[in-house]
């Protein structure tokens, strides 16, 4: 099949990885993988959620807010960044503008629902340049993107010295990649992790694993608004052909994706985290976490 010669003469898989394949990949300590808490809006709730991981003898190693930046005063990201600190533990803050929360009627409608989060305007570029900008000087430097076209302008920030070398970009499901090709040109203009459709299944993890060399962020369980479905049965293959990989655990506990978690809501995301770490135990006990 000449389609899949060509790709194969691009180092790109033929097709998705039906024999799902060892990844040898890690992260650079060594792990295979990592927990990640998405929906933690605010630092109440990252208090909780932070404060039951260490009851319940955990590591997590990524806390992401999901509703955007400019919801957040200085005082709500400064206190987020000291529970980081503290807690050892990636903060990731949404950039704020998106599709949803600007002025067009398009993406409240069946059709327009296509664009996703996508920013629409140089203006809304501009907009969420100033909110990376805004987190960095108070102490942030890891990001939640839904818009390609924003990722590559803040590779370029990266790369001219306006924000830290180190800042990290991480591309949300809500963009809506699923396949190595867009992983590919993900990475190439930027992304520092990668996060692909929700419902994306093993041999597919496996074949955007042999392309890009990013992290995945794949998602354990979902809230009902995406589907509602628990993998955690899947999650010792998922480590095993998609390494290096965050786990992102505790979705199922809301109703949406910018759901509000409550502190209790962050206690039932942390024994979510206890639930999936057992999976880990019982069937590929010889999985390596990343050290907290």
């Amino acid at each position: 099949m000449k389609s899949k010669a060509f790709l194969s003469q691009l180092g790109l898989p033929a097709g998705d990885a039906y024999h799902l394949p060892d990844s040898t990949k890690r992260f650079e300590d060594g792990g295979q993988y990592r927990f990640e808490v998405p929906g933690i809006q605010g630092p109440g709730a990252m208090k909780a959620l932070l404060s039951e991981v260490e009851r319940l003898e955990l590591s997590i190693h990524r806390v992401t807010q999901t509703k955007g930046i400019m919801l957040l005063s200085d005082q709500e990201i400064t206190d987020m960044v000291g529970l980081a600190i503290d807690g050892k533990t990636e903060l990731v803050l949404a950039i704020g503008p998106r599709a949803t929360t600007d002025t067009s009627a398009s993406v409240n409608t069946p059709e327009g629902q296509r664009m996703g989060y996508r920013l629409r305007g140089q203006d809304q570029i501009v907009r969420a340049m100033e909110e990376v900008y805004r987190a960095v000087e108070l102490g942030c430097t890891s990001f939640l993107i839904y818009d390609e076209g924003s990722l590559w302008i803040f590779n370029e920030m990266r790369k001219h010295g306006e924000i830290p070398a180190h800042c990290h970009f991480k591309v949300s499901a809500h963009t809506g990649h699923g396949n190595p090709c867009s992983a590919k040109l993900l990475e190439s203009i930027g992304a520092s992790s990668f996060n692909p459709v929700r419902d994306i299944q093993l041999q597919m993890m496996a074949a955007l694993r042999q392309t890009i060399d990013i992290p995945l962020d794949l998602h354990t369980e979902n809230p009902a608004s995406t589907g509602g479905f628990i993998r955690h049965y899947e999650v010792p293959e998922m480590i095993r052909v998609a390494a290096p990989i965050y786990l992102k655990t505790g979705g199922s506990v809301a109703k949406t994706h910018s759901w509000d978690t409550t502190a209790d809501d962050a206690k039932k995301r942390a024994k979510q985290v206890s639930l999936v770490k057992r999976m880990i135990d019982a069937y590929y006990p010889e999985a390596v976490a990343s050290p907290k």
